[in-house]
């Protein structure tokens, strides 16, 4: 049996120099890189870690769907800005008994990840540390006044869905417990496993607005992205812009692999409080987001309004309860 090298093994001068081999060879081998950003842009920075152990873990996610799932999670805080994507870099700290293959599968993976929308990776760091942790950062471009904001939500606004939310919870669930999917099909399986560990940041919906703004030139777009959980994302839209919300139960489009196995109790728990999906929440003005949802994909809807009210409510047809920030994955809380 081959021996497997080891990080300890080549050495940070050594890695490195396998690393350089997933970056454009013009733009890395100085102390940092030269990046140009379009005249009339604003440039946009998101930073974003993930951790052994908190947010992925061998038993459900290969290094490479890490790699995946990594660079989703920043292009997905660019696209909910209206920001296109130009770069990233990546600081990887990891022990030195960690696989050389281990770190060149995991770049793989972001190559994959990022390759659809031609965003190179231009640099970075690598450091020791006993475990596993890989901070990226994303940059990107808008033009001011198309920035997506949190705190421009109104009164009247539709509350608009990118896509089904609660997919990537219950594939986290089938990996955990692969006997959950027995009453599915092979391909209903396989595509909540998918929208856990290989998602698709919603960069697209960035081109729909612009395409958009050409008949409204003034449109007004406030929203977030769903990584926390579509609860999440709508009560921090409504207490930045100091306004509230209601919300259709009825309105949230369940995810078609739910049945039979998930019980409907259980689908709005995922559904709202899940996270991972990396979907788009956006509030506009109604008469656009209809315009808006019939060039999305499945799953997408109209879930609710912005109201004057500052609470943000779920109805049901048998209640009316308040969303809460509580119940999402938060860092720090104690359960």
């Amino acid at each position: 049996m081959t021996k497997e090298i080891r990080v300890q093994d080549i050495g940070e001068q050594g890695l490195l120099q396998r690393l350089q081999s997933f970056c454009p060879p013009d733009l890395i081998g100085d102390d940092a890189a030269l990046l140009s950003i379009a005249a009339g842009h604003s440039l946009v920075v998101t930073t974003d870690t993930l951790v052994d152990g908190v947010h992925f873990s061998d038993r459900t996610t290969s290094p490479a769907d890490v790699g995946w799932r990594a660079v989703a999670a920043n292009l997905s805080d660019l696209a909910a800005m209206g920001a296109e994507p130009i770069a990233l870099t990546v600081g990887l700290s990891l022990p030195g008994s960690v696989t050389v293959n281990w770190v060149e599968q995991l770049y793989q993976g972001m190559i994959d990840g990022l390759q659809p929308f031609q965003t190179p990776i231009v640099g970075g760091d690598i450091c020791r540390s006993s475990v596993i942790s890989l901070a990226i950062t994303a940059l990107g471009q808008v033009r001011p006044a198309e920035a997506i904001r949190r705190s421009i939500a109104q009164p009247g606004d539709a509350i608009l869905i990118t896509g089904y939310h609660g997919a990537s919870r219950a594939g986290l669930e089938l990996l955990l417990n692969s006997e959950l999917g027995n009453a599915l099909e092979k391909t209903a399986f396989d595509r909540l496993v998918q929208a856990h560990q290989r998602p698709i940041p919603r960069l697209d919906v960035v081109t729909l607005l612009t395409d958009l703004r050409t008949q409204y030139p003034d449109l007004r777009v406030a929203g977030m992205d769903s990584s926390d959980g579509l609860a999440d994302a709508i009560v921090q839209i409504c207490r930045a812009s100091r306004v509230g919300a209601t919300v259709k139960r009825d309105q949230i489009p369940v995810p078609p692999e739910f049945t039979p196995w998930v019980s409907n109790a259980q689908a709005i728990e995922w559904m709202l409080y899940g996270g991972e999906d990396f979907e788009l929440v956006l509030c506009l003005p109604i008469e656009i987001a209809e315009k808006l949802l019939v060039q999305l994909g499945d799953g997408a809807a109209i879930v609710g309004k912005i109201t004057a009210e500052q609470t943000v409510s779920l109805q049901n047809k048998d209640a009316i309860v308040e969303l809460s920030l509580n119940r999402g994955f938060q860092h720090f809380s104690v359960r």
